[in-house]
């Protein structure tokens, strides 16, 4: 009976002393039971027979569980003797789990690591080892990762390309782009290939100090070695050279690669853009892309997308625009993303006819409005006073298009009430909750205030009681 009011206790605790209700308890003392062993009495008798709540499934039974371990894990300052205490069945899956949501938790992932290894019938595995040492690189506890990647090494589980390539990013990314390179160099000692994504790992580290010079002895080593440049590749070092404001050195580059036979993924002037967008040179991207469509090229359509963003949250619509209708002329099919990027922009200028232009040719794409793609459309034509036009609008897109969500509905009823339609807005609000999409209480105020000042006491009534008797107040 002492561990089962020691159980109770933590779980009361286990949200940081938030208000547990009943159910809730329940609930994790039945996900603690899934995984611990049917011989344990001590447990058996902690579930309150007298309280009576909804079942759940083995999977959230599971989930519930992974949660409270991992606030036992990152909370508790005695986390060894609490886990001993619930005398967990300890296995590989728990392990891992309990790791992947204690990211940020390097010292305690670690001391729980070491907990679990002393239970009987574990052993632990590279995938758990391998996740340790993420955390740990994370979190820039150096020296306890090697002691653990030291044990692996002992053990006989070998560490993957990958745990590497983000060990050397966990260096380079806290500067320390001379222990990067070590761990690169130490990678034989390990029986670890030395992959592509590995180079490109080193190679983001030395960009990040702007070790061009270095970077570049890298690329050539890695073609010297046998290895082949991926788009990341071309894409690390061209970023780098952008945003360090040298762009001939990345067409240099480009040209040089390229005479070698190492032709990137994508091409040249693509990666170009991306990388005077990623570092900010927004007008020498411009002159490109339009230096491109002169001569009759088009760029990559996620290279287009990114820079149509990146205009566009510059305010200079009127370019996209413009750029948009040349590509397009020029036989640019734009995607999805091309379309959510356009007509939020145009919308926001008021450009009416340009915002259902782009949005019939979304549909002629084949692509089905969503919510998010309609509702700047909505919202535009209310702040231009076409009520009616926005009604019938959203009555067609209730039919063309995704059902509206929440946001919409909520957006919907407050451009009414803006616009002094309450009686309208009230309309929506019913609709909305006929639909199982509960408003926010504040919606429910403004049109209940809405419509007590217009005088139609009786529809404000109606919909106060529609509020209690969604909410129970």
């Amino acid at each position: 009976m002492v561990l089962s009011a020691t159980l109770i206790r933590l779980l009361r605790l286990s949200s940081l002393q938030s208000t547990t209700t009943p159910t809730t308890t329940t609930q994790q003392l039945r996900s603690l039971q899934t995984l611990i062993p049917k011989s344990s009495k001590s447990l058996n008798s902690v579930e309150p027979n007298s309280i009576q709540s909804t079942p759940i499934t083995t999977k959230d039974n599971y989930f519930a569980t992974i949660h409270y371990i991992s606030n036992i894990v990152r909370r508790d300052f005695f986390l060894e003797r609490t886990l001993q205490k619930l005398q967990l069945k300890v296995t590989s899956e728990l392990v891992y789990r309990v790791l992947r949501s204690c990211q940020k938790s390097g010292i305690e992932s670690f001391r729980f690591f070491n907990w679990a290894r002393n239970q009987s019938r574990y052993e632990p595995t590279s995938v758990e080892y391998e996740e340790l040492i993420r955390i740990l690189g994370r979190t820039q506890n150096w020296e306890t990762m090697w002691k653990v990647a030291e044990q692996m090494k002992k053990e006989e589980l070998t560490l993957t390309p990958e745990t590497f390539s983000l060990v050397i990013e966990a260096y380079g990314e806290h500067g320390h782009v001379d222990r990067a390179v070590e761990v690169f160099n130490r990678m034989k000692g390990f029986n670890c290939k030395q992959t592509t994504e590995v180079y490109n790992s080193l190679l983001l580290a030395l960009c990040e100090v702007k070790n061009f010079q270095g970077a570049y002895a890298l690329i050539r080593r890695m073609v010297r070695k046998g290895g082949v440049p991926d788009k990341r590749t071309y894409s690390i070092l061209v970023n780098g050279w952008c945003s360090a404001g040298k762009l001939k050195e990345a067409q240099d580059f480009l040209e040089e690669m390229s005479r070698k036979g190492f032709n990137p993924p994508v091409r040249g002037r693509d990666l170009l853009i991306d990388g005077l967008v990623n570092a900010g040179y927004l007008e020498s991207a411009k002159g490109l892309v339009r230096k491109m469509t002169k001569e009759g090229f088009l760029p990559d359509i996620a290279t287009f997308n990114a820079l149509l963003g990146a205009i566009c949250s510059a305010g200079e619509v009127e370019f996209c625009i413009d750029l948009f209708r040349d590509v397009c002329k020029l036989g640019l099919c734009p995607d999805i993303s091309s379309y959510k990027v356009m007509i939020p922009a145009v919308s926001k200028l008021g450009r009416v006819d340009e915002a259902f232009r782009l949005l019939h040719c979304s549909i002629e794409d084949g692509n089905k409005p969503f919510p998010s793609l309609y509702a700047p459309i909505l919202k535009m034509l209310f702040r231009l006073g076409q009520f009616d036009d926005a009604y019938s609008f959203f009555r067609d897109m209730k039919v063309k298009g995704y059902p509206p969500n929440r946001p919409v509905y909520t957006m919907l009823v407050k451009m009414c009430c803006r616009g002094g339609g309450f009686v309208e807005a009230a309309n929506y609000l019913v609709e909305m909750t006929g639909l199982n999409l509960v408003p926010m209480p504040q919606t429910f105020d403004m049109v209940t205030d809405g419509l007590k000042h217009c005088g139609n006491h009786d529809l404000a009534k109606r919909i106060e009681e529609l509020e209690v008797s969604i909410r129970g107040i």
